[in-house]
């Protein structure tokens, strides 16, 4: 049995931030970074189908991302990941979830897992794309906001239940291998033990480029991207007002300000 988890490094805004000189993110210097908490949900639902398999099986993290992404596969390991790896290069810079996705395709096309997890979303963007896009790219099945899970190594077939809206939840059947995003709550996440932190350091993270997964300039990057970031800023934040008096007073007020809203 062999899964494959994709991770992301998520930036935790402090409370006073810049942006870029460009306009297009905020200012690395006022980020904090962290594992993208969605995907900490789907390390923990591999960590908990190998162990429920007699801890027989290969779980592997995969991250797109610069030098200090290691960090987050680092702490994957020390809580049980077999092995990472991270795909980063300087033409990846810019790739949206698309091109993103299509990274992803040519790892697990490389890994060929049983099965691949990934979070909901990413607390940054919040696009919930990446996934499913990983899917259609391969042909696989997939499953998105996965809550709960039953799933036996080697099985032909898993079994999940997925949020929709309103509150309602829907059991599918889904033939494997399949994408499943994974929903927060499905469990608890562990924290790596010193024992696991130590194991972490010895344990194998390969680094490769786009041109290792065969794929072209073209592909990654802007250039293979079909969505780009032309501006971030923080909105404008409108006034409000609460207004107090007795009925009349307040329908009076009411009726001045939209006369003011209105330009009358």
């Amino acid at each position: 049995m062999k899964i494959l988890v994709a991770i992301k490094q998520v930036a935790n805004l402090d409370d006073e931030f810049e942006i870029r000189e460009d306009g297009k993110d905020v200012d690395p210097d006022f980020c904090d970074f962290e594992i993208n908490e969605w995907d900490d949900y789907s390390l923990e639902t591999a960590l908990q189908i190998r162990e429920n398999n007699g801890d027989e099986g290969e779980i592997v993290v995969v991250t797109v991302g610069p030098d200090d992404a290691e960090d987050e596969l680092r702490k994957c390991l020390g809580k049980g990941a077999d092995r990472a790896i991270r795909v980063w290069d300087d033409a990846i810079e810019g790739s949206d979830q698309v091109a993103i996705a299509r990274i992803l395709t040519k790892v697990v096309e490389q890994e060929a897992p049983d099965m691949v997890f990934m979070g909901v979303q990413a607390s940054d963007n919040a696009y919930a794309q990446t996934g499913i896009s990983v899917a259609k790219q391969l042909g696989w099945p997939h499953a998105a906001v996965v809550s709960s899970l039953d799933y036996t190594p080697g099985a032909s077939s898993a079994t999940a239940n997925r949020e929709l809206e309103g509150g309602l939840e829907e059991t599918i059947t889904v033939n494997c291998p399949a994408v499943l995003t994974i929903q927060l709550g499905i469990n608890e996440p562990r924290y790596a033990s010193l024992r696991g932190i130590k194991q972490a350091a010895a344990k194998p993270l390969d680094e490769i480029s786009h041109g290792d997964l065969g794929l072209s300039d073209d592909e990654v990057g802007e250039a293979g991207s079909v969505s780009r970031v032309r501006k971030v800023f923080v909105p404008v934040k409108d006034q409000a007002e609460l207004i107090e008096g007795t009925p009349a007073e307040q329908a009076a007020r009411l009726a001045e300000i939209l006369k003011e809203l209105s330009g009358a």
